[in-house]
């Protein structure tokens, strides 16, 4: 945003002309209403600086440039307290000009919800009137009864107690002609006064000291931009239930009043003229389009919108005048402009005007190859003419030849026109003068049309060529002179039908990018799940790698999986029991952190202390996971491929293996054991006949040094729990001679070996 519209030094400004006599200060208010023409309390502040001075001409002036402006009640009535100021003298007929300027007042800012002083202050003048005959003495209640009567059904934060006043005026009069007056007026009083408190609650929420600046996104603009729209709602839904020229005037007065402080704000000079032209007042709303163009003057957004309620009600010459005051020399105009006034031109004048045009536009030097793509498609899809349209795409050609994106567009042309053989041509062309790494969409082009309208032959010639050409690109990388099956993924597919599964799709996309990355380190790569494929390209297939540049992802390397007990500043443990432990305890991030013997240590360490070698060669060979949600079957393809040892049998008598002093969580009081946790909800817990036994004795031999909070991580329950049942199959083995393997999380055994 420009320092112009700073408002710090805005109001430093102000304050400073407040200590300059008017003749130095005027200078000073005109730079500042320049750049806020709506701001009130700066023309308020002006205004009386004049009026201090007594300098009435220039007093009138400043109000004539800004009263219709800015509907601000203080603002109003430093111009009444000036007219009064000025007809005090005058007499009878001062006092009727005055009346008529609370009129005036009361017409523009009269529905305000703050309008409840000025009201009773036009009563309290129309009282003071002097009636000088009984005629004149009864125009004079009349008058003031009119007066208390508009004001009562007005929602002001004065209208109980204007309702008071008129109760008393009405009974000081007649008590008889009181009842009826007011018991037909009490509904409407109440209805204003219900409204008031709604309409309280949406003007509380505006800052009605807030300048007009250009947005800037911040939350206190969006604040006050919400504020207003729900003001806005709340009126149109006209809540007062009165007539729809009473309703139309409020909300008309409702939109002047937000556009005094959203007046940079093109939406909402949109939905003002859009409201009027629905309203059945297409004048209004064309007012408001040549206010919301000398308020945004760069906004070509309010003139498409503006050209287009023109043409609308088939005012084409005034249309026409809009596209011209858009285009304006021509030196400066964007291809857009160009664009739009083309199809303004065949819609209107034909199809010589439109060409005659793109003639011309086409020399000016901001016309780029959309100008040719859109008067192509005009001319293809409106005039019937593909040779017209042929003529331009090569025309564009001279020029834009290195643009990867005219070249589709034309592609895409002479497809519809099922032209196979200029198709080759141009791709040929158009591969044989872009560099490698602006070819790549056009190559994935040529490849699919190859796919689709091709023999086998061309189609896997054009795919070695492909790979040949962008083989030393990041896009595809040396490995891609490999043949993969994704190729065939790629052949083979049609729009959402694919050759093969979605299991299988999301392997294949795994391997690609694994190829891609074979060379890097494991801790630096990342394969995000549920990898999306809508994209087919040439492999069909989107890996991480295939992402465009441009967009920033956030790094998962950082991420970790979410443990409400961890304290803060806990931190990954990495563990140090032995050579390739380090790796397997990497995989159970956020260990849980206990106080043993005095000193911090990892429950996960002392888990890996207990834990037969067997047990920690298999956690050694666990790949690393990444993120909180591990893949499966990724995680069980690994295992299987793995050469786990296979553990000694333990002699009957043999001591158990001695650790260090320091205990270690007992493995019974992380199992699904009914005896010390609750079996999860979905799980079931069947031991097989004869396995009962052996589990009741490693209970009962096993004792708890320091329990454990079962960690809420399926991952890691089925990695804890098979290290529990693997040190029991170890004990055991020389008892019963078998060992049995089943459910991490469910405690079946499926299976036995003896």
């Amino acid at each position: 945003m420009d320092d112009k519209y700073s408002v710090e030094a805005t109001e430093n400004q102000a304050n400073e002309a407040l200590r300059l006599p008017i003749t130095e200060a005027a200078a000073i208010y005109e730079q500042i209403l320049t750049v806020f023409p709506t701001a009130a309390k700066y023309w308020k502040q002006y205004v009386e600086a004049q009026i201090a001075v007594n300098n009435d001409d220039a007093t009138k002036q400043i109000f004539s440039r800004c009263l219709l402006n800015c509907l601000q009640v203080p603002l109003w009535r430093c111009y009444i307290r000036f007219i009064r100021k000025v007809n005090d003298k005058k007499g009878v007929e001062g006092q009727e000009e005055t009346r008529k300027a609370f009129d005036f007042m009361l017409s523009y800012v009269g529905a305000d919800i703050a309008s409840g002083p000025v009201w009773m202050e036009y009563i309290a003048f129309l009282k003071s009137l002097q009636a000088l005959s009984t005629q004149e003495e009864s125009q004079r209640m009349t008058a003031v009864r009119k007066a208390y009567q508009r004001a009562i059904v007005t929602p002001t934060h004065h209208v109980e107690q204007l309702w008071k006043d008129y109760e008393s005026f009405e009974n000081s009069v007649s008590r008889h002609l009181a009842k009826g007056l007011l018991s037909e007026y009490q509904p409407k009083f109440n209805s204003a006064r219900a409204v008031y408190r709604e309409r309280k609650k949406y003007v509380d929420e505006i800052d009605l000291n807030m300048l007009a600046v250009p947005p800037t996104g911040s939350y206190k603009e969006e604040l006050q931009w919400m504020a207003w729209k729900k003001l806005l709602g709340f009126e149109k839904g006209n809540p007062q239930r009165i007539d729809n020229g009473s309703s139309n005037k409020r909300i008309i007065f409702t939109y002047e009043q937000c556009l005094m402080y959203l007046y940079h704000y093109p939406d909402i000079w949109y939905d003002y003229a859009m409201w009027h032209a629905k309203s059945g007042s297409i004048d209004a709303a064309i007012k408001v389009f040549q206010r919301a163009l000398k308020a945004l003057p760069d906004s070509e957004m309010l003139r498409y919108a503006y050209a287009e309620l023109e043409e609308s009600r088939g005012a084409i010459q005034p249309t026409k005048k809009i596209y011209e005051n858009l285009l304006g020399d021509g030196v400066n105009t964007s291809a857009l402009a160009h664009i739009q006034f083309i199809r303004f031109l065949r819609r209107t004048e034909g199809v010589e005007a439109a060409r005659k045009y793109f003639l011309d536009a086409r020399k000016s030097p901001n016309c780029t190859y959309h100008v040719y793509v859109a008067y192509a498609m005009v001319a293809l899809c409106l005039d019937k003419d593909p040779k017209m349209a042929h003529n331009v795409f090569e025309a564009g050609l001279k020029q834009f030849m290195h643009e990867p994106v005219y070249i589709l567009e034309y592609a895409d042309f002479l497809t519809h026109l099922n032209d196979d053989r200029n198709i080759r041509a141009l791709f040929e062309r158009a591969l044989s003068s872009l560099p490698p790494e602006k070819s790549v969409e056009v190559w994935k082009q040529f490849t699919k049309f190859e796919q689709t309208y091709g023999d086998l032959a061309s189609m896997l010639k054009v795919e070695q060529r492909k790979k040949e050409a962008l083989s030393t690109t990041d896009e595809e990388g040396p490995s891609s002179l490999e043949s993969s099956l994704q190729e065939v993924v790629s052949r083979y597919s049609f729009m959402d039908l694919w050759p093969c599964s979605t299991k299988d799709l999301d392997h294949l996309a795994r391997q690609e990018w694994l190829a891609k990355n074979i060379n890097k380190k494991v801790e630096n790569s990342t394969m995000p799940s549920g990898t999306d494929f809508s994209d087919k390209g040439s492999t069909g297939l989107i890996s991480n790698s295939s992402v465009s540049a441009k967009v920033v992802y956030p790094d998962t390397n950082q991420m970790v999986i979410y443990d409400p007990r961890q304290k803060p500043g806990a931190g990954n443990f990495q563990t140090t029991t032995s050579a390739g432990v380090p790796a397997a305890s990497g995989t159970l991030s956020n260990p849980v952190v206990a106080a043993v013997g005095g000193q911090t240590t990892s429950a996960f360490d002392e888990i890996l202390k207990a834990t037969p070698p067997s047990l920690v060669a298999f956690l050694a060979n666990l790949p690393i996971i990444e993120g909180p949600t591990p893949d499966v079957e990724v995680v069980l393809s690994i295992c299987l491929q793995s050469d786990i040892p296979t553990p000694q049998p333990v002699k009957s008598g043999t001591a158990p293996m001695q650790f260090p002093s320091v205990p270690a969580p007992s493995t019974s009081d992380l199992s699904v054991s009914s005896k010390s946790h609750p079996i999860p909800s979905g799980s079931s817990f069947k031991p097989t006949r004869g396995k009962r036994k052996n589990i009741d004795r490693k209970e009962e031999d096993e004792t708890t040094v320091q329990s454990q909070p079962l960690p809420a991580d399926a991952f890691r329950i089925r990695q804890i729990q098979k290290a529990s049942r693997s040190a029991s199959a170890s004990r055991t083995a020389s008892q019963t001679g078998s060992a049995s393997y089943g459910s991490a999380i469910s405690g079946d055994f499926s299976g036995s070996t003896g």
